[in-house]
Formats: C-alpha cells, sequence, structure tokens
C-alpha cells in the first residue's frame, strides 16, 4: 500500500465522517478518563449505562473519591472487571488530587502512572480531550491496520507506531476515531462487511467477503 491509497482511504473516511466522536458520553477530561479506564474489556454503551448514573451525582476525584470502593461499585457492577475498576479509579482519584491539582495532567508519562491507565487509555484522553494528534490502538484498529494493510504490525505498539508514520498529518487528528469506527461496524472481527464498505477497492485484505 503506498501512500497515495492512503490519503485516499482517509479521504473517502473523512467525506464520509467530517466530524467523528468517540461513542463514550463525557464532558470534561477528567469524565472521559474514567469512562476510557472503565471501559477496558467492555463496550461504550455498557459503560455509559453506568456513567450516566455515576457522573450526575459523583464527576470530580473528590467526589468519586469519597464514595470509596464500595460506593463507586454500586454504580459499576454491571460492568466487567468492576472490582479492580472501583480500586484502580478510587486510587487514581486519589492521586489527581495529590499530585496533579485535581485536573487531568496532559502527558502520557503522567496518564500512565496513574493506576489502571496504560498506552491506549492515555492516547485516548490526548486525543479526544486535548486534540493531540496521537494514535489508540484497540482491537479493531489493530486489526484493520492489519487486514487492510494500511499499517500492518505485530503488535499493537508497531500498529501504533505505523499509522503515526504513514497516516497524512492532514487526517491525524481524527484517524483513531475513524479507524476505530470502521473496525467496530464494517471491518469486523469474525464476518467483515466487504460488499458495503466504501474502501473495499483500495483494501489488501486477500479473503474479501463479496456480499
Amino acid at each position: 500500500m503506498n501512500k497515495d491509497i492512503r490519503h485516499e482511504i482517509f479521504s473517502r473516511l473523512r467525506e464520509q465522517n467530517p466530524h467523528p466522536e468517540t461513542e463514550l458520553n463525557f464532558s470534561t477530561p477528567f469524565e472521559l478518563l474514567i469512562a476510557v479506564t472503565l471501559s477496558a474489556q467492555a463496550t461504550d454503551v455498557s459503560v455509559n449505562k453506568a456513567t450516566d448514573k455515576l457522573f450526575p451525582v459523583a464527576n470530580t476525584p473528590e467526589l468519586i473519591f469519597n464514595l470509596g470502593e464500595e460506593g463507586l461499585k454500586q454504580y459499576i457492577k454491571t460492568i466487567g472487571l468492576f472490582n479492580s475498576k472501583a480500586r484502580h479509579v478510587i486510587k487514581t482519584c486519589r492521586m489527581l488530587m495529590d499530585l496533579h491539582g485535581s485536573q487531568v495532567p496532559q502527558t502520557r508519562e503522567a496518564l500512565e502512572a496513574l493506576p489502571g491507565v496504560g498506552r491506549k487509555t492515555a492516547n485516548v484522553v490526548l486525543n479526544t480531550a486535548f486534540k493531540q494528534p496521537v494514535m489508540a490502538v484497540d482491537t479493531h484498529i489493530f486489526r484493520v491496520g492489519n487486514r487492510t494493510k494500511i499499517a500492518p504490525g505485530k503488535d499493537v505498539l508497531e500498529v501504533e507506531k505505523r499509522l503515526m508514520r504513514l497516516i497524512p498529518e492532514e487526517f491525524l487528528m481524527d484517524a483513531h476515531h475513524w479507524l476505530i469506527l470502521h473496525g467496530r461496524y464494517v471491518c469486523i472481527a469474525r464476518k467483515p462487511k466487504c460488499g458495503s464498505c466504501m474502501i473495499e477497492d483500495l483494501c489488501e485484505y486477500k479473503k474479501k467477503e463479496l456480499d
């Protein structure tokens, strides 16, 4: 795949969805951080159902910390791994209060130092809340990068680095959202919807499902 094809792929994705957004509900960087932390191995729909009840009651580090682990669990117990996530969120709130003036830090290093926050979560917050041109590679983007050959790689970090290097600069800010939505709804895992895919003619997937 060459740079002209990549440019055309992202041009089409932009034309279809000029202003892509995350499907997680949030109104502040802190709410986004908590929502993304809760979304690990869970769907955005399940996280939104929980945070739609949690955030009206507690949406700052102080308020969530004051709930305590047991109090927080009552709001997030429908989400997978809620016990460990509650523990991480409470510790994160404490660190934000103690080290960052209750503000979400704007560097990957500081974000990754928070409990339960890995590189992907940090990149989502940096891109979505702080408009930094970074790439958060999840299972959807990893699959799309490899299947289409936009940016193949053996692990998520390799795919991330290739995407950052190969995606034309004009598309970098929104590329994360376009790719995750494409992977979630079109280039799905078991049976990709190739026949109705807007980049099917540009994709290098060998086993195309032409429905």
